[in-house]
């Protein structure tokens, strides 16, 4: 049997005819503001500064960290701050609130537009003065306290520029990977005690202040964190740092032998005898006394039997510089300046 058709019911004419009207009117408008409110939420993610991963930047991004930094700085109203690493300025505008004045060193033009974005038109852009460079190539103006969230392969590089600025400063707060800052309050005998163990503690104090998780990143590094606080020795010790170095270069290339191993070798002889003779003669020593020097030099070091990574900084090294320095066995070569690798 066919099927018929069955008439179509007719439209309504008006909006207040059917009860459906409404309903149909008003799910395209909430259809329409769900669309924006994700359209917004997707630009407000946008706009959100990608951190240059090739560059090491991982922005702090909880204020809580942001604020226990700050205040360990221990700022004061008259205080000159350098930044070094200010990223996106989450840290740059409370340092700006409890300082005199502040001056960033950044390297990334895109975040050098953000920092000075963050203060325009506020009382403290005048405070603020941003430097776009290398803080390893950047001669750091004066300033009172340092505080510093630098990616971390450029941390040792950093800490030992610090520790030869002059004019002094009162302390350096600086965000540390966690391996790195505890080498520098590592004591003799740890498995972590090493160079830059013994170079850091000659010149300077250094406390650790915090552990910092790496979900108070963005995005979150591979290893934890830890800030840190230095402080210069005032007065500096009376140390010929280039020699010191030297020495204890040689001395941790092995640093599980004793003292009496390291120096004893014939390269190591050599490299003292022959710096001594040449020191000898740009001072215009008389070389009678040469042998009996290197006699004397020899014995006490034989004499020496504990091990590199045991040696503490207030004795033994202090001894052994003293050992070199005043026999005239001279660590660096003093023509050329090299250093014994």
């Amino acid at each position: 049997m066919p099927k018929t058709k069955r008439p179509r019911r007719s439209e309504p004419s008006s909006a207040s005819s059917s009860p459906y009207a409404i309903t149909s009117r008003s799910a395209p408008s909430s259809s329409t503001s769900n669309n924006e409110g994700t359209a917004s939420l997707k630009s407000a993610g946008t706009n959100l500064i990608a951190p240059n991963t090739s560059l090491g930047q991982h922005f702090l991004k909880n204020p809580a960290v942001v604020t226990a930094i700050v205040a360990k700085a221990g700022l004061k109203p008259t205080d000159s701050i350098l930044e070094i690493g200010p990223g996106t300025g989450n840290m740059t505008v409370p340092l700006l609130q409890q300082s005199k004045s502040v001056v960033a060193i950044e390297y990334d033009t895109r975040m050098v537009r953000e920092v000075l974005k963050r203060v325009e038109g506020t009382s403290e852009e005048r405070k603020l003065k941003v430097i776009q460079g290398d803080a390893i190539k950047t001669r750091f103006p004066f300033f009172d306290v340092c505080v510093a969230n630098v990616p971390y392969q450029i941390s040792s590089a950093l800490v030992f520029k610090l520790l030869s600025h002059r004019p002094m400063f009162r302390c350096a707060v600086m965000m540390l990977q966690e391996e790195f800052a505890l080498r520098l309050t590592a004591r003799p005998g740890e498995a972590l005690y090493c160079r830059l163990t013994v170079n850091t503690q000659l010149l300077a104090k250094v406390d650790q202040l915090m552990k910092v998780g790496r979900n108070n990143f963005r995005p979150p590094p591979k290893v934890e964190s830890r800030v840190v606080r230095i402080e210069l020795r005032n007065p500096p010790p009376p140390v010929n740092f280039t020699e010191w170095d030297g020495m204890i270069r040689l001395l941790f290339n092995r640093k599980n032998k004793t003292l009496r191993s390291v120096l004893m070798t014939k390269p190591t002889i050599k490299m003292l005898d022959e710096n001594m003779r040449t020191q000898r003669a740009l001072n215009g020593a008389s070389m009678n006394t040469e042998n009996k020097t290197v006699s004397v030099c020899v014995v006490l070091i034989h004499n020496m039997s504990i091990r590199s990574n045991c040696i503490s900084c207030a004795r033994c090294h202090h001894t052994l510089i003293s050992i070199i320095l005043m026999c005239s066995c001279h660590i660096i070569n003093a023509t050329n300046k090299r250093r014994i690798k």
